[in-house]
């Protein structure tokens, strides 16, 4: 005698929450009947029916679904079921599966906010932060300024997107996807060909408060505001302009981002600087700005030099001897060429 398995005598009645597989047999007015063999017959009505009207409405009998298990036996003997909820099981398995395989997933922008892109996947709202943009769509505005990254971000709405999931959270339904995750490989492949030292030709795409970014080779680095110039630097955009062509030097390379400077091919200005500055020379400056430690003094167009708030008593004394743009005769104290630095003391007359 043949032996039968014991799998194929008792089958594992469903749960709540399990995803089953039903056929369309019939429909009421508000309600959809599936069978589910051996397990019995289930039923979509009420809110379930009403999420998943669009869905059902082009269902005929016969038609196989997936739904989920909502409640085990209503009043009338039916296990009732959500084909609303079935779909965002099975999407987040997608997406879940999509994220191993590290695959692209195409989408389509649909809004905008100041912190990034409002999108979907597979009916599943998703979001693409502003960090998680590649550099040629990440919004290079001065200043930081709110209003003007969001009218940037709103150029992209309606267009079409080649992402990576970067994270999701399937319990708090939260997607995050990444557009510099995609382009990592690529751009991590044309950065073997290039070293920290190297001298690259470029476009300034970009000019913003903390610096300027430059294209160059499908790459962009950044030029931090203290590596534009040897001289101290309020505004980026006053040396430095959008479109211009610039070569530069490559002083880093980490995660994938690279790290600029235009100063590094200039000669450094404090090279031998002790022979026309020295200590107790007194020099004239002019001043400049006001920090915490002090006021910077412009000592020629490349040396600028500190005279320390030590030597007011409080910064709101030094701010009443001093102003902007006042020219005053100033006694050196000290030069240290490898820091940059000299310190100066202000000759009160």
């Amino acid at each position: 005698m043949e032996q039968i398995d014991e799998k194929d005598i008792f089958i594992k009645p469903p749960k709540i929450g399990d995803i089953i597989q039903g056929k369309v047999i019939g429909r009421g007015r508000a309600c959809v009947f599936l069978d589910l063999g051996i397990c019995g017959t289930g039923i979509i009505f009420g809110r379930e029916f009403y999420e998943a009207r669009n869905k059902l409405r082009n269902l005929e009998n016969g038609n196989e679904v997936f739904a989920k298990v909502v409640d085990l036996e209503n009043e009338e003997g039916y296990i009732e079921l959500s084909l609303t909820e079935a779909g965002k099981e099975i999407a987040w398995e997608d997406l879940a599966r999509k994220k191993e395989r590290d695959e692209i997933v195409k989408v389509r922008i649909t809004g905008a906010n100041k912190g990034g892109l409002l999108t979907e996947v597979s009916g599943i709202p998703a979001f693409l932060p502003v960090s998680q943009l590649s550099p040629a769509n990440y919004p290079k505005v001065e200043g930081g300024d709110a209003q003007k990254i969001l009218k940037s971000l709103q150029k992209f709405v309606g267009q079409e997107m080649e992402l990576k999931i970067f994270d999701f959270d399937r319990k708090e339904e939260k997607l995050i996807l990444s557009e510099k995750a995609k382009e990592n490989k690529r751009i991590k492949e044309i950065l073997e060909k290039y070293k920290t030292g190297d001298i690259v030709e470029g476009e300034i795409t970009g000019v913003v408060d903390f610096g300027a970014f430059m294209k160059f080779d499908e790459l962009e680095g950044l030029i931090h505001i203290s590596e534009l110039d040897w001289q101290l630097i309020e505004d980026p955009s006053e040396i430095i302009k959008q479109g211009q062509k610039v070569k530069a030097k490559i002083i880093d390379i980490a995660n994938g981002k690279v790290s600029l400077s235009l100063k590094a091919l200039k000669k450094d200005p404090w090279e031998n600087i002790e022979k026309n500055y020295k200590k107790g020379d007194i020099i004239k400056g002019e001043v400049t700005k006001f920090n915490p430690f002090g006021a910077f003094v412009k000592i020629s167009d490349e040396i600028q030099g500190l005279c320390h708030v030590s030597e007011f008593g409080s910064d709101k004394k030094m701010e009443e001897v001093l102003r902007i743009k006042g020219k005053y005769d100033f006694k050196i104290l000290s030069v240290e060429p490898s820091e940059h630095r000299m310190s100066l003391k202000l000759i009160e007359k």
